[in-house]
């Protein structure tokens, strides 16, 4: 993330913002700063980017999400198959994994991501406890700190609930959004975090957002999510006897999974790695290239 500015910024970003009304002056202007202050690198030439390489799906499409879901990917949005997604996080110094994929719309005011959990199913009797959770997921930042460090990455604290978790039944979606910030530059970030029960696991979905742009992004993160859906044979109504019933409920998926069960018996400091992978906070998406990906999306719209 550290580089030098080889471009002169102040003049493209002076009409950057010319080019666009009152009405998303505030989201450039926030973007410019968390940019300049995290100090990302900006090529001459940013076609010589690898984000430029970088297999973007552009909308209207349809996302495929490995063999358990799809989502319709509108006109303005755009999507990274698992391969691409994991260079786009490592690229924003965030811990990346297999299997995740990335959905963003044209502005990259916010970004989602995907990510399946063989976990099997998840029964939704459980009532939840957002003190002791909140406690557990900061023990879990802690544990991904320690290999943020490892890279020369900044690390990440969570500040506490930005709104406290809470359980749609009906559609089967569990949801929460916790306020964090980087600790080298004290930006403020929130992830909101979404949970969908199918029949086999659960689809992890993280979406990334400034502070002050979290309700805009939520609604229309709501919004993009009416064309998810669980293929045929995992949709959690789907669910037979016989079928692999997860160990855990609703306050292990806040608070990492199989991990959260398992310190709950003592053996911390066996899975601390294995809680570090189960829960990350992710760092907000704001490339050195914003500019660039923009004029590409509307290239493409």
């Amino acid at each position: 993330m550290l580089g030098v500015f080889t471009v002169d910024l102040s003049t493209k970003l002076i009409t950057l913002l010319g080019q666009h009304g009152s009405a998303t002056m505030n989201r450039l202007y926030s973007a410019i700063i968390i940019l300049i202050a995290l100090l990302f690198t900006v090529p001459a030439h940013a076609e010589d980017s690898p984000l430029s390489k970088l297999a973007w799906q552009f909308g209207p499409t349809e996302g495929v999400i490995g063999d358990k879901a799809t989502i319709k990917i509108p006109k303005g949005y755009a999507f990274l198959g698992a391969a691409d997604t994991k260079k786009f996080m490592e690229m924003n110094q965030n811990l990346a994994g297999d299997n995740e994929y990335l959905f963003t719309p044209s502005d990259l005011s916010w970004f989602a991501i995907f990510h399946f959990s063989p976990v099997g199913y998840v029964k939704d009797d459980e009532t939840l406890d957002p003190d002791s959770l909140l406690e557990s997921v900061k023990q879990g930042t802690e544990q991904g700190n320690e290999e943020r460090r490892k890279r020369g990455w900044s690390t990440m604290s969570i500040l506490g609930w930005r709104f406290q978790p809470q359980y749609d039944k009906q559609l089967k979606l569990l949801e929460w959004a916790f306020l964090g910030k980087e600790d080298n530059t004290n930006s403020q970030v929130i992830n909101y975090n979404t949970r969908l029960l199918g029949r086999n696991g659960v689809m992890e979905v993280v979406l990334v957002s400034s502070p002050d742009e979290l309700d805009a992004s939520v609604a229309a993160f709501k919004r993009a999510i009416s064309g998810y859906d669980f293929v045929p044979g995992e949709k959690y109504a789907e669910f037979r006897q016989g079928d692999r019933v997860a160990e855990f409920g609703l306050a292990a998926l806040i608070a990492g999974g199989a991990a959260a069960v398992a310190t709950k018996k003592g053996f911390w400091a066996v899975l601390a790695g294995f809680f570090a992978a189960a829960w990350k906070f992710i760092g907000i998406a704001v490339v050195g290239l914003f500019a660039w990906l923009c004029s590409l999306f509307k290239k493409k719209l």
